[in-house]
């Protein structure tokens, strides 16, 4: 499965993401800080992740690619050590989605 389309919407805070195969998810950035599939939030070898605090009005300040296979966000709290793999955004997409 593969992104073939990214909209950031500075209004509403969201990002929209389109798959191959037409689906499109809509995600808030609070719900993409909330499930960053960084080690900072899924913790450090193997231990439990520390208790998150996460500001509800997180906003996106950045987008960026990563190969062929996922992109890094940046947050207005400085955070931006996940790599948001396609297959992690559909599951997110199918969970989360906003439309």
């Amino acid at each position: 499965m593969n992104v073939t389309d990214i909209r950031i919407h500075q209004q509403s805070n969201t990002i929209d993401f389109t798959f191959d195969n037409g689906k499109t998810y809509c995600l808030s950035a609070f719900a993409l800080r909330q499930n960053s599939p960084s080690a900072e939030m899924r913790g450090h070898g193997g231990q439990p992740p520390p208790p998150a605090t996460i500001d509800p009005n997180v906003r996106i300040i950045g987008v960026e690619p990563v190969g062929h296979y996922a992109i890094r966000i940046t947050f207005s709290d400085g955070h931006n050590s996940g790599l948001y793999a396609w297959q992690h955004l559909h599951q997110l997409g199918e969970k989360e989605s906003t439309t």
